[in-house]
């Protein structure tokens, strides 16, 4: 049943992520984003494994100089112990020291190796860190340019699509208006008739008045 359960959620990962393979196939920048992504975990792992290589050289520093010091004391032993005359003793330093050199002769080297290998790292982790820089920058400049295309095709298709149509709609306007103002000045004609006619044959009566007397 477990086995059954793992195959079914590898199946549904296989899918998911080649559906954002697709995806990212379509869009350039979410491709380029995904990369990113990747290169900056990379750029961290790296930055660990520097930051790793730091403490090794400094604890090979500090193993060495421990290692020399015992040499030293060691040394001090052993002619303490030759001029007791402690044969054994003498001779139990000095086997000590010859094994301390031997360690301090070996940490040195591992510490000369350290630092090399800790120049490297370094050098590889600040072009890992110009080159991510330059990926960043690039993105901005590819989104930048991605912006521009969309812009210039949104702004295409208003102007191509609606070309004529707001003059159409500013035509169909003015004629509206016009019918409007046309119907309200007949229905204030209409509506004023009656009294103008009523009021022209006032005026003619009071004229004819006037001509008689």
């Amino acid at each position: 049943m477990a086995n059954l359960f793992t195959r079914l959620k590898d199946t549904i990962t296989a899918d998911l992520h080649d559906a954002l393979d697709q995806k990212e196939q379509k869009n350039p920048i979410a491709m380029l984003n995904q990369y990113l992504r990747e290169s900056e975990k990379e750029t961290e792992k790296v930055r660990k494994l520097v930051e790793r290589q730091y403490r090794l050289k400094d604890e090979f520093s500090r193993e060495q100089q421990r290692a020399e010091e015992m040499v030293d004391k060691r040394k001090h032993q052993a002619e303490v112990a030759q001029k007791a005359g402690e044969e054994t003793m003498y001779e139990f330093a000095v086997k000590e020291r010859e094994a301390y050199e031997e360690r301090s002769k070996r940490l040195k080297g591992s510490y000369e190796e350290a630092v090399k290998q800790l120049e490297t790292l370094e050098q590889k982790y600040e072009e890992m860190k110009h080159k991510l820089k330059d990926m960043h920058v690039k993105r901005m400049e590819l989104m930048g340019r991605e912006n521009i295309a969309r812009a210039h095709h949104r702004m295409n298709q208003v102007l191509e699509d609606t070309a004529d149509k707001p003059y159409a709609r500013f035509s169909e306007m003015d004629r509206y208006i016009e019918d409007l103002e046309y119907k309200v000045n007949s229905a204030y004609y209409r509506n004023t008739f009656d009294s103008k006619v009523a009021q022209l044959e006032k005026d003619m009566k009071n004229t004819e008045d006037v001509t008689v007397q």
